[in-house]
């Protein structure tokens, strides 16, 4: 334990005079495994509306059951379906580390057939995580960004989603999510991205600046790093690693295109083997053009309608070109925009690539 005392106190004076370099931070690349937020749900109902609420059954009961738990037994015969009343579900997203009684946000969202929550405020409402106990409580007045207005004529105008409210820090928390930084020997960072050129460096760096043996790479993702067993210096430890700086890998070689919108993404490591192309598009029209024949004077005949159909073909005189081994993107661009390709013809002779094995990249369809 001295030992790593020692290497912390060097390691931080070495980390003062360390210069910035074109690096990322660890921060940024990995996180502390356990350290995490937690989903938070609960329902509850939101009061107060300008009759846009609901007319559900299942509100009513909602309804009715709250005032039950409040001391108010409402008669059988009377049915508590109010429009001012929206049955509603609470969603939120529970930090790492909070404690009780620090706020949190939430969102609301109607399950039932609510025009608009705007003017709605929440009454007290548990939430639960996936282990079903209560983590926080929450209540207060909705923030809307939607609105909804119609006339008699049924003429409508709805802006954003006014079904939908988030209430900034209209949680308070109740109980602490325990974690497992502060337990065993060591120190997991995981990766966001899995890469076994990120995580070999990472652990490089970090042995490094704190000594040899620190920090092992488990795969491609997790780097396992020893750390003070003293809770304050893991702290101060664990600081000092996120903020070590590492040059990153490039991403592999890429292609992302969406089928939907014909957006096609590539990235710097894209390369071409050598290949040939040929872009060019086949256009045929028919248009038809009736044609009114008249009969002979007395002929005896009657005017008949004759179709015409015109037939065009014609196809667009585009050259061949080369692709050179090792092209950049900077040139697979270039090609592409001088033939006056467009996203679709780009989508093709990428596909076409691939298929020749020209292409060095993954390509990704989504």
């Amino acid at each position: 334990m001295k030992q790593i005392k020692t290497v912390i106190v060097t390691a931080l004076l070495w980390f003062g005079l360390m210069t910035t370099v074109h690096a990322e931070r660890i921060k940024d690349l990995a996180s502390v495994a356990g350290v995490r937020a937690n989903q938070l749900v609960g329902y509850g109902l939101v009061v107060g509306l300008d009759k846009s609420g609901d007319r559900t059954l299942f509100t009513g009961q909602a309804l009715r059951s709250m005032l039950a738990r409040l001391g108010m037994t409402l008669p059988p015969n009377i049915d508590p379906r109010a429009r001012n009343v929206a049955a509603v579900s609470i969603h939120a997203e529970l930090p790492p580390f909070s404690k009780p009684g620090q706020t949190i946000d939430v969102t609301v969202s109607s399950i039932g057939d609510a025009k608009s929550l705007r003017g709605g405020s929440l009454l007290m409402s548990p939430l639960k995580g996936a282990d079903g106990q209560v983590y926080a409580v929450a209540q207060g007045n909705l923030v809307v960004g939607g609105l909804s207005a119609g006339g008699l004529d049924g003429s409508k105008i709805t802006i954003n989603n006014p079904a939908v409210g988030r209430i900034p820090n209209g949680a308070t928390v109740e109980r602490e999510v325990a974690t497992p930084f502060a337990d065993g020997q060591y120190l997991v960072f995981n990766l966001h991205n899995a890469d076994f050129t990120n995580a070999n460096r990472m652990a490089a760096e970090i042995n490094r600046t704190f000594g040899k043996n620190t920090a092992t790479a488990i795969d491609a993702t997790s780097v396992k790093v020893s750390a003070p067993s003293d809770t304050s210096q893991r702290v101060m430890f664990t600081s000092m690693v996120e903020n070590l700086t590492l040059a990153a890998d490039d991403a592999p070689a890429r292609v992302i295109i969406n089928s939907r919108t014909g957006t096609v993404v590539i990235n710097g490591k894209v390369t071409v083997q050598p290949a040939a192309v040929t872009h060019g598009s086949l256009t045929v029209t028919v248009s038809e053009s009736p044609q009114v024949v008249q009969p002979e004077p007395f002929g005896g005949g009657e005017t008949a309608v004759v179709p015409q159909t015109d037939i065009i073909v014609e196809e667009e005189n585009n050259r061949m070109f080369v692709f050179n081994p090792g092209v950049s993107l900077d040139e697979i661009v270039a090609a592409v925009n001088n033939i006056g390709a467009a996203p679709s013809d780009l989508v093709a002779i990428l596909e076409a690539l691939k298929s020749a094995g020209s292409l060095r990249a993954e390509l990704i369809v989504i």
